[in-house]
């Protein structure tokens, strides 16, 4: 059995949870004070990825990273880097179908929390950056947390936006989903079943970890 799909996997799970939980919070921090409109604005655009079919974004990537295409070309023709069809390609489509999953959770949590605690700080002279490490998000750490997991869950579990941006090349660009549709579609069912309880128990470890996590907390 080669383990490459259950590698290159996680691999871009991890790659792209870790650049999810940054841009998220970002974004969720800075947009969460906005004004009405340029927020409603923002969510939009923000979080189509999450609700247009995962084809249809990995289509959208590649009108920009593809090799004739803006981005692409320029990597390919002065760096000599091309984006697409690469083991990395599919952080790419893992980032933009995961990246709303993340923000909106981290935005609803910073828009629940009590600014009381904000304000107490500052009046104590503690920096905006202190405040925002230290109090803020140990305040919001279950919205940020549920963002996390969920993230890396569904980048994971990705398959429609990968499959266009980075294909299936065994030992090269294969991930689980995407070597279970090829094993399926080669009518070797029995070698995907066992990938499909690879993914399981991989997701059940995840929220089992979550669940401890918790009752730890409490």
């Amino acid at each position: 059995m080669d383990w490459y799909p259950l590698w290159n996997s996680l691999r871009v799970a991890a790659i792209s949870c870790v650049i999810v939980f940054f841009t998220g919070i970002f974004a969720a921090y800075y947009i969460s004070r906005l004004g009405r409109v340029a927020k409603g604005i923002l969510d939009v655009i923000l979080t189509l990825p999450m609700v247009l079919p995962p084809t249809v974004v990995g289509y959208l990537l590649l009108l920009v990273l593809g090799p004739k295409h803006p981005v692409g070309a320029f990597f390919l023709d002065f760096l000599n880097i091309r984006l697409v069809m690469t083991w990395y390609a599919g952080i790419f489509a893992a980032v933009a179908v995961s990246f709303p999953l993340m923000y909106r959770t981290a935005r609803g949590a910073f828009e629940s929390f009590d600014m009381t605690l904000a304000y107490s700080g500052q009046t104590l002279g503690l920096s905006n950056t202190y405040i925002f490490w230290r109090v803020r998000m140990p305040a919001c750490r279950q919205g940020i947390l549920a963002g996390t997991v969920l993230s890396f869950a569904r980048s994971l579990g990705e398959y429609g936006a990968t499959s266009m941006l980075a294909g299936y090349t065994p030992g090269r660009t294969a991930t689980i989903s995407t070597t279970v549709y090829q094993l399926w579609r080669t009518n070797d069912e029995g070698m995907a079943f066992r990938w499909v309880l690879v993914n399981l128990a991989i997701s059940a470890v995840v929220l089992l970890a979550v669940n401890l996590l918790e009752r730890k907390e409490k």
